[in-house]
């Protein structure tokens, strides 16, 4: 199993710790967000056990909901939904950048500002990295960061997610659960909706 799954692998461990629950559930958003998913990613998927959670709420249908799709995928046919969904031929059908969620626009000053306070964290960007910084999948991966690390409080997780997630992921996954080419992706953009719900509350942050 990769390192991949292996980040994730105990998210319904009932013994897991809340930390590293959130952390990990970053984590797994980030991969499937950042690359079309993995044959073993798919498999760990399709092992969730239908009892796996006592989760009613909408956490837990999104983990069934991943695991019935999972079921139903084909590793060729989520490569390509994935390029339809964020690549595309000049574009995809979403766009996964917040400063043109934020602006209307790519490269604008959400980003600008996202790179200071990332060089502020001392967080920077992997060397091969093609993507801007305010990709939905690199700001999953940076909070999972901020998670695990011992030199940041929850005050500074709470800052970097009310400035640079907050304003627009949820309209983001929302727009993933409508887009017409995602099938797998659907349940994706549920979680992660559901997901940010739950962040909100935990964080303390005021939804309008």
């Amino acid at each position: 199993m990769n390192n991949e799954v292996g980040e994730i692998d105990q998210v319904h461990d009932d013994l897991i710790d809340e930390k590293t629950l959130r952390a990990n559930t970053y984590s797994l958003l980030a991969a499937l967000l950042g690359s079309p998913p993995s044959p073993d990613l798919i498999d760990y998927f399709r092992h969730i056990s239908p009892e796996s959670t006592d989760d009613t709420g909408d956490m837990g249908k999104a983990w069934q909901q991943l695991r019935a799709a999972a079921l139903e995928s084909e590793i060729e046919q989520l490569d390509s939904e994935y390029h339809h969904l964020f690549i595309g031929i000049g574009r995809g059908e979403i766009v996964p950048y917040g400063s043109w969620h934020m602006t209307g626009f790519l490269m604008e000053k959400p980003l600008s500002d996202l790179r200071d306070d990332l060089r502020s964290l001392g967080i920077e960007p992997a060397e091969n990295e093609k993507d801007p910084e305010d990709h939905i999948a690199s700001l999953c991966e940076c909070m999972s960061l901020l998670i695990h690390a011992d030199d940041v409080d929850e005050t500074k997780e709470r800052q970097f997610f009310a400035r640079h997630i907050h304003p627009w992921a949820g309209k983001f996954f929302r727009e993933l659960q409508s887009a017409a080419a995602a099938q797998f992706y659907k349940p994706v953009g549920f979680l992660g909706q559901s997901f940010l719900d739950v962040e909100s509350q935990y964080l303390n942050i005021q939804t309008h």
